[in-house]
């Protein structure tokens, strides 16, 4: 965006245009002759941009794709042009692992934005890790990703030094929830269900042991199947419990018929659930009045954030068919933290794309800072953001609406 700074602190801007040469020439060997032509660079996406999920995926694409036209209209690195290519990973592990070689199969492709799933991204990591080709998603909060699978236990290690995040996880999301539903709701009687996948189980595990160490009491837990329609049975379970309050550890396709069986079984509660309910298609699941519903959001509304503004306005004006949705900033801001490393790393070497333009990206990005749509970006040593902000919205006459945002404090 042109009025906006969005700067590596630690970036040597070169003046002089670069003498890149089209398609790819760097310091490998490339040799490609066609004058005053500009190197390519390939921002890739994964993201599920067919099947339940897509309007998440869709907003994360879109995002992308706003950055990368910014980045070529404004020239942020003279001498290369970005491209994005965009993969469907359907929300399925094994089609984001079979893109995830796609991506590091083009030589081209100095950085990757997504996946959406925590489940999906598991199966990814190992493979951008072995091409050191960094990734950074715009929605996965799974807290081992970046910290390890000890990490509940107060051993932190970073599996992937590839991984990166820009919106903040589920220790913080689960704790922030539980705080809420306990301290604000003043509700003291939970029932906890999950989908068993990576992303609404350890969500719905920390929220459960945070709530319970607030002196609130979980009455019962459940869970139900991804793509099933019935959660009657749950939904008479949690009837029965005297729950104040049903939490749910998933996605919104299952989240808003659960929402809407619970209240047709007669219980008169909140469904409480993370970031992957916030989305009017969790409401419109539900035949019943989701009013009082409520959802954790990763960051504060972008369009009452003053650094989304130029974003929210470009995007408008750039006509695209689905919205940015709940991800659509933090896509943004992945993929202007590749275009800054890719910025940083040319710089540093005269103009020109390194042979190991892959690993000096990804070391670049341990040092990328700048003001971006959902506020600062930057990276701590597990690759996880250290934006902290979130916001807890509710459903109000059929429309999701803000109702609190703050920083995080343990």
């Amino acid at each position: 965006m042109r009025n906006r700074s969005l700067l590596i602190l630690t970036a040597v801007v070169t003046t002089g245009a670069l003498s890149l040469t089209a398609c790819g020439s760097r310091d490998d060997g490339g040799s490609d002759s066609d004058k005053g032509g500009k190197t390519t660079v390939v921002i890739g996406v994964d993201a599920p941009l067919t099947g339940s999920l897509s309007a998440l995926g869709q907003g994360i694409q879109n995002s992308v794709d706003l950055a990368v036209k910014t980045a070529n209209k404004n020239n942020e690195v003279p001498g290369i042009e970005f491209k994005m290519t965009a993969l469907d990973d359907q929300a399925i592990p094994a089609s984001g692992q079979a893109n995830a070689q796609k991506l590091v199969a083009d030589k081209n492709v100095l950085g990757v934005v997504g996946p959406l799933n925590s489940g999906v991204a598991q199966s990814m990591q190992g493979d951008f890790a072995k091409a050191n080709l960094a990734q950074i998603s715009p929605a996965n909060t799974n807290p081992a990703l970046s910290q390890g699978d000890d990490w509940a236990k107060g051993t932190k290690k970073r599996p992937f030094a590839t991984y990166f995040r820009t919106t903040t996880t589920d220790v913080i999301q689960g704790k922030y929830a539980a705080q809420y539903l306990y301290q604000d709701a003043k509700k003291r009687k939970v029932y906890i269900v999950d989908d068993k996948q990576t992303y609404g189980a350890g969500l719905a595990a920390i929220f459960s042991q945070e709530f319970k160490r607030l002196g609130g009491k979980v009455v019962g837990t459940d869970h139900v199947t991804v793509k099933e329609t019935d959660f009657s049975s749950t939904a008479d379970k949690i009837k029965s419990s005297g729950a104040d309050a049903a939490y749910f550890g998933g996605q919104y396709p299952e989240g808003g018929l659960l929402s809407d069986q619970i209240k047709k079984a007669g219980a008169k509660i909140l469904t409480m659930g993370g970031d992957a309910l916030y989305d009017p298609a969790f409401i419109s699941a539900s035949g019943e009045s989701n009013d009082g519903d409520i959802a954790t959001g990763v960051g504060h509304p972008i369009e009452k954030l003053a650094t989304a503004k130029e974003f929210v306005a470009n995007f408008e004006a750039g006509d695209y068919k689905d919205p940015y949705g709940a991800y659509g900033g933090y896509a943004y801001d992945a993929a202007w933290a590749i275009v800054q490393a890719v910025k940083t790393v040319a710089a540093a070497n005269d103009g020109k794309i390194p042979g190991d333009a892959r690993a000096k990206v990804t070391e670049a990005l341990s040092s990328v800072s700048f003001s971006g749509v959902t506020g600062q970006v930057a990276f701590d040593e597990y690759g996880d953001t250290t934006n902290k902000q979130l916001t807890v919205y509710t459903v109000k006459d059929g429309k999701w609406t803000d109702l609190k945002s703050s920083t995080f404090k343990d």
